[in-house]
């Protein structure tokens, strides 16, 4: 199966999220971006993480698709004090201002989907890496 994995935002768009979040292979690809919502596909790799961070003002939904992850939540980036293992279809809610990382600790690429509400990256955002988005500037 062929996805396009474009930036269709403020398009009409239906794909089954499962399969489009499977055949993506980059660390992080932005396919949708709307005025009060955006939606992301990952691809961490073992021993990888999203990155620890916090979204100010924006809720974060992420839905796992397959591997085996430690999501860590807290009021501070020094004071994770909720931590869970995640395992495909899992969904984790992120409350806006909380810091969190999901960090991979299977063998295999921990495959997720996440809905930012509103947008958090510039709109057709992708980073094969996560050394590209580490070094991008437009990223916090």
């Amino acid at each position: 199966m062929t996805f396009d994995f474009t930036d269709r935002g403020k398009q009409p768009v239906v794909e089954n999220l499962e399969d489009w979040t499977l055949e993506n292979d980059n660390y992080r690809t932005t396919v949708w971006t709307g005025s009060k919502m955006q939606m992301t596909l990952m691809s961490i790799q073992p021993g990888d993480d999203i990155g620890l961070e916090v979204h100010h003002g924006i809720d974060q939904f992420l839905r796992i698709e397959s591997g085996k992850g430690l999501c860590k939540m807290g009021e501070t980036e020094d004071n994770l004090t909720f931590e869970k293992e995640v395992t495909a279809e899992d969904g984790i809610f992120v409350p806006a201002d909380m810091w969190h990382n999901v960090e991979n600790i299977g063998d295999s690429p921990l495959k997720l989907y996440t809905i930012y509400a509103g947008p958090d990256h510039v709109p057709g955002t992708v980073h094969p890496t996560h050394q590209d988005a580490e070094n991008d500037p437009n990223e916090h």
